[in-house]
């Protein structure tokens, strides 16, 4: 797998090779093509010169090379981070969990550029690995996947997962255009804006997470109360998506989704939905018409046995029964990559949620204090 040859395609845009220092887009037309582009930054720590736009969710996303190591980096530009106050919250909270996080799984945040005024900047700068592109696009590309590409790609999700989950945070936001690929099909996690670590009360339980068509059932049904199952519900939606190259539950709102899922899995019993602490919620399901499911076996008949087997056990509707990631890679589907003496965890779980109610100026301060911890020398020099 690893010595697969194959490439994926990805569309780019060519910028002129004497682009100045710290130069990145300021706008761009849907089409990508660019209007302005200039960035000016304290410091030269990173000296780039520009390759390529690589479009990015919230923020630009360009590809670069160091010029004095020549190593290739993504930079995603938040272009008025604080006009937005949850976005701006969603970027701290990268920039805090990215920083203690090491996993060959989870993409590695390299360095964050240091503005030159500390009180009043209004871009943000986040310097990544660079990885080629997305699984979004290569399950919705000709590209051939086998057996292979799709155990490879899953058994690398659920080790990034696990390392995630011992360190006490769930993503809340895994889909196939969070998951980074390299030609090497080697898979890293992106994304943890909507990130959380467990010991989050209230607003953690009831703000909206996870893109739709990923969502899990509690959360569809507003429980009170979810946990790390939430992440397996979208690993296996993923899981889905790669072995028939659509989604599996593609809603168009939660109601939906929700009859969606019934179809899919089939009219549940009693006990099944006992987890529903919404009575109106309960009501709702019990409502929905009598369903016998649709077989996985039909849905994907090309696929091996043992990923089928694997897939039902992580879509699950009561979380309860939810296979857990620990489980899910001593599957035996996963047996013949999966080495549990090669699986990093972390020993002391992260704790490090963030106040919602943050102002502008406490959220551009703690920035300010997260970038420093890549650029010592602004301390040493006094100007922290």
């Amino acid at each position: 797998m690893r010595q697969d040859n194959g490439s994926y395609s990805m569309r780019v845009l060519n910028i002129p090779s004497d682009v100045n220092v710290f130069q990145v887009f300021d706008e761009i037309t849907l089409r990508f093509k660019v209007k302005d582009f200039l960035f000016c930054c304290k410091g030269e720590k990173w000296q780039h010169r520009l390759s390529h736009q690589m479009g990015g969710a919230y923020g630009i996303v360009c590809s670069s090379v160091n010029r004095e190591t020549n190593e290739k980096v993504a930079i995603k530009k938040i272009h008025n981070a604080f006009d937005n106050r949850i976005d701006a919250l969603r970027t701290l909270r990268e920039l805090k969990l990215l920083r203690h996080l090491r996993h060959e799984n989870v993409i590695a945040l390299k360095d964050v550029m240091v503005p030159i005024h500390r009180r009043s900047f209004k871009d943000v700068y986040l310097v990544y690995e660079l990885m080629d592109t997305d699984l979004h696009q290569i399950i919705k590309s000709s590209q051939a996947l086998t057996n292979d590409h799709c155990q490879y790609f899953l058994f690398q999700l659920l080790r990034g997962l696990k390392y995630l989950h011992s360190a006490n945070i769930l993503h809340r936001d895994l889909k196939p255009g969070n998951l980074l690929i390299n030609a090497n099909c080697d898979l890293k996690i992106c994304d943890f804006g909507l990130a959380r670590t467990r010991t989050t009360k209230d607003q953690f339980m009831t703000e909206y997470v996870v893109t739709r068509w990923y969502r899990a059932p509690e959360l569809l049904l507003c429980c009170d109360n979810y946990g790390t199952s939430i992440d397996i519900w979208s690993v296996g939606c993923i899981f889905a998506e790669l072995l028939g190259r659509k989604p599996l539950f593609p809603g168009t709102e939660c109601l939906n989704q929700l009859r969606l899922i019934i179809n899919i899995l089939g009219s549940q019993r009693e006990d099944d939905i006992e987890f529903i602490d919404n009575p109106k919620a309960r009501k709702f399901i019990k409502s929905l018409p009598f369903s016998q499911g649709t077989s996985f076996n039909r849905l994907y008949p090309h696929a091996h046995p043992l990923a089928v087997d694997l897939l039902q056990k992580m879509l699950v509707f009561d979380p309860s029964k939810r296979i857990s990631v620990t489980e899910a890679l001593h599957h035996p589907y996963m047996s013949s990559l999966y080495d549990p003496r090669c699986d990093p965890v972390v020993t002391c779980p992260l704790d490090m949620d963030i106040d919602e109610d943050l102002g502008e100026e406490m959220i551009r301060e703690m920035m300010w204090k997260e970038m420093l911890h890549y650029h010592p020398e602004v301390v040493a020099n006094g100007n922290a």
